[in-house]
């Protein structure tokens, strides 16, 4: 094997292992948010980002910004909107400068919701890396992570 089919061939191991933590982590938090909350973790993530805006400039993320902010498409972002204003953890209004533009803001059961949702997150979280650390596969992406933690703090 040569030398870039070497670390084309590493390449794609990290990625897999990339890929494995995420699953394992993603899994446990669901698991977590949907028995103790009746909450996925789509959903709780959606909720934390809405929750984070402000009224300042550029305090509020138009649709198009919330997809890229939860890593999914416009239209599946729209479904899952949809689905907690449903519940009525979010309510839509238009932007009062851009009557195209269309905001979201969540509401107080939402905030109260994500509240009593957040230990819960936060716990899993722990959890599935410290199991993920035992692993030695994916051991060196959690001390990864963890250092990022450690950066932006």
């Amino acid at each position: 094997m040569t030398q870039a089919g070497s670390e084309l061939t590493a390449l794609a191991q990290g990625w897999c292992a990339l890929a494995l933590l995420h699953g394992r982590i993603e899994a446990h938090i669901e698991r977590a948010l949907q028995s103790e909350h009746d909450l996925s973790v789509r959903e709780y993530s959606l909720l934390d980002v809405l929750s984070r805006q402000h009224n300042g400039v550029g305090g509020h993320l138009q649709m198009k910004e919330v997809s890229d902010t939860v890593s999914l498409s416009k239209s599946a972002t729209t479904r899952l909107v949809t689905r907690l204003e449903d519940k009525g953890l979010l309510e839509r209004y238009l932007c009062p400068t851009d009557r195209r533009g269309i905001y979201t803001n969540v509401t107080e059961a939402g905030l109260q919701l994500l509240a009593q949702a957040r230990p819960t997150n936060d716990t899993a979280l722990r959890e599935a890396m410290d199991a993920a650390a035992t692993d030695a596969e994916l051991a060196p992406l959690v001390d990864a992570v963890r250092s990022l933690h450690v950066r932006a703090s």
